[in-house]
């Protein structure tokens, strides 16, 4: 561990995103009104936090001076979300509305003319930046996902669902084209929230011509492989050389049993000319993704983990050097791991974001001679916020994404003389204007074993010290997610604050931002030190006075939920009241239906039927320590949930009811791990507030 004054010296910035800023101006029906907010220092309600607009980065113009930024609103009334481009000055000025279309617009391009590509419905647009009318490019039958046009423009490469295996009966029995029956002989047969019925994602590339798109080649034709990458992989996966000569894809290779036990995805290289296809990362067998070549097309970075079948291993920057031909780890002496980077526009640096004791910062590396670079990390900055995508690099800035915990995304300038955030967009100023803020401090605590455990602290509105307040200790999932100042709509602890908790969010053993041996140490021992750090972080904070003792609870989610199944055994009374959502309760069960055995097979040590295994299915089991509850507790349960499939909340609640614990299952049915719909998250918070005012 790192000394403790470090972080205790960044907690004293406070956080330049809570500032106040004038709003920009509501141009648009996708803009925030400001008609619910009439009443200042009101509360943050569920109701509120889904009418946030949510931003998201899109691009720069290709001289720096303008933001391309989307904005998803919500209508409750509709039960979907409408997202619209908008366009702002960086260096500061007025946004106004690029897109007003029914539908969700992404930008593919900005051209060196001040033209703006953008994919809508499957189609490629064209638009000025200037304004005026857009021009439909394509009119491609199947639709286009992933764009990505070539430097020269004179070719496209784009992904999309290719039938490959008949799997579903109306693929393989044509005739019986009314049937529903999915048949399997290997695994991999369902994936996160789908069953697979044989369609695998596969790039193209083709010739085009402003619009006219030539015939397709399918880069893995006939093949049972996924690029990009199933179910979460996008245009990351995708990329051109800088001469537009060849294609690079991400794909893990691997069919079935082997495709579900492994993690080693690598990055192809497809000659346009030849058609001849290389593997650029041979020999290295974790994850190998995001490819992103330097301005000048002299080095190529990506990211990349070492061990196969470890989702969550140390990621670093590797950089391969087409003169020198060497591929050399960057960051294999840093004690970190990194989250995403770009090249600094002259390509002697990469920024790269990562997480560090509870945030997430930038950072920099200076490339030059590859050997010598390697170690040589520096953090560029420092503060109460976390940093999310790198837009660019413009003039001595770089354009960032940012939040807090009482933040939602906006897009910011971070001055790299100046180590400073300043807000680009402001799309929810107005709204955060009228909310009541809650207190965010940084708090360590000496865990069981003596090691320094840090959390955040989140205080109700207008904290009162002198008053006692009920408490919630939050469990992460994960397991090596970080618990850090990142936003969420519906994990939300500015929500659970403003109703009057206090809530602790412990940084325990198994998240990153506190070395690469802290986050490793909670595979293998999910039920171990990690669950006594979380019951040392609720002691600590049980000792202050305003912390009403006898009316703590835990609550949640994944690994968290499982995390719940396990305190609700352990606690010794430390608990009125318990929350998990799609938690695992029964280790021997999930390792059966569950669908990325790699995870399983590395963070439990492998299958229930190896004795080397015996403690995770025994010791670290909730299932068999049920005979210890005693305590009430809510369960949610997605039911289109194939990572914690839906008989673990089921068998939890079946147990609960059986040994008369007051107990509530709520049923989820079209929800995968999360919650997606806005009616069922407004149902999803409805229920998980009124539990904790009925129990705690």
């Amino acid at each position: 561990m790192d000394k403790i004054s470090a972080l205790a010296c960044a907690l004293l910035f406070s956080s330049s995103l809570l500032a106040q800023h004038t709003p920009a101006k509501r141009v648009n029906r996708t803009l925030v009104t400001n008609k619910i907010y009439n009443v200042r220092n009101d509360v943050m309600t569920p109701e509120k936090l889904w009418e946030l607009g949510r931003v998201n980065a899109e691009g720069l113009s290709f001289d720096g001076k303008h933001l391309i930024y989307g904005v998803s609103n919500y209508s409750f009334g509709e039960n979907k979300s409408e997202k619209n481009l908008f366009i702002v000055p960086v260096e500061g000025g007025e946004a106004v509305p690029f897109t007003t279309e029914a539908g969700a617009e992404s930008v593919v391009q900005v051209t060196k003319d001040g033209n703006v590509i953008y994919l809508y419905k499957g189609q490629l647009w064209l638009k000025s930046l200037s304004g005026g009318d857009a021009q439909q490019l394509t009119s491609v039958e199947e639709g286009l996902e992933n764009v990505k046009i070539s430097p020269d423009g004179k070719h496209i490469l784009f992904s999309r669902a290719v039938l490959v295996k008949k799997y579903h009966s109306p693929d393989k029995y044509p005739d019986l084209a009314k049937s529903n029956v999915y048949i399997y002989d290997n695994l991999d047969y369902r994936h996160w929230d789908s069953f697979n019925d044989g369609r695998f994602n596969h790039p193209f590339v083709a010739s085009y011509d402003n619009g006219k798109i030539g015939e397709p080649i399918d880069l893995l034709a006939d093949q049972p492989f996924y690029s990009p990458q199933a179910p979460f992989g996008g245009a990351e996966d995708l990329a051109w050389t800088p001469d537009s000569k060849a294609v690079l894809y991400v794909s893990k290779k691997k069919f079935g049993k082997e495709y579900a036990v492994s993690t080693n995805t690598d990055i192809f290289r497809y000659e346009l000319a030849s058609k001849t296809t290389t593997n650029l990362t041979e020999g290295m067998v974790g994850y190998d993704t995001h490819p992103l070549y330097s301005p000048d097309g002299q080095k190529l970075a990506w990211l990349s983990m070492k061990t196969d079948g470890y989702e969550a291993d140390k990621t670093d920057l590797i950089v391969f050097d087409r003169k020198s031909t060497q591929r050399v780890n960057l960051t294999a002496a840093w004690d970190g791991t990194v989250n995403s980077f770009i090249w600094s526009k002259d390509g002697r640096k990469l920024y790269f974001t990562a997480p560090t004791r509870g945030t997430v910062q930038l950072f920099e590396l200076e490339v030059g001679q590859p050997k010598k670079a390697a170690g040589q990390v520096k953090q560029i900055s420092e503060g109460q916020f976390d940093i999310g995508d790198i837009v660019g690099e413009v003039d001595g800035a770089l354009v960032v994404s940012s939040t807090t915990l009482t933040r939602a995304v906006e897009i910011y300038l971070y001055d790299l003389k100046k180590k400073s955030l300043r807000a680009i967009t402001k799309v929810n100023d107005a709204a955060f204007s009228k909310i009541a803020e809650t207190k965010v401090e940084g708090r360590f605590t000496k865990a069981s074993d003596g090691a320094d455990l840090f959390s955040w602290v989140i205080y109700p509105p207008n904290f009162d010290p002198n008053k006692k307040y009920p408490t919630l200790l939050f469990c992460q999932g994960g397991p090596q997610s970080a618990t850090t100042l990142g936003y969420s709509f519906r994990w939300n602890f500015q929500l659970m604050a403003s109703q009057g908790y206090i809530v602790i969010l412990p940084n325990r053993r198994g998240m990153p931002g506190w070395g690469v041996k802290w986050n490793q140490d909670i595979s293998k021992d999910w039920g171990g030190q990690p669950i006594r750090d979380y019951l040392s972080a609720v002691d600590d904070l049980a000792k202050e006075p305003y912390v009403d003792k006898a009316r703590i609870g835990a609550v949640g989610a994944s690994y968290g939920g499982y995390s719940v199944f396990m305190l609700a055994a352990v606690h010794d009374g430390r608990f009125k009241s318990l929350i998990s959502h799609c938690g695992l309760f029964d280790m021997t069960s999930w390792y059966g239906t569950t669908e990325e055995l790699f995870f399983a097979n590395y963070d439990l040590g492998g299958p229930y039927w190896d004795k080397a295994n015996e403690k995770t299915y025994t010791d670290f089991n909730p299932i068999k320590h049920v005979d210890k509850w005693n305590t009430p507790i809510l369960i949610f349960q997605g039911g289109k949930d194939f990572r914690v499939p839906i008989g673990q909340g089921l068998e939890a609640f079946q147990a609960a009811q059986l040994k008369n614990i007051k107990s509530r299952l709520v049923y989820l049915p079209e929800e995968n791990h999360w919650v997606l719909s806005g009616h069922n998250a407004q149902v999803w918070q409805r229920e998980f507030f009124g539990w904790l005012k009925e129990t705690l």
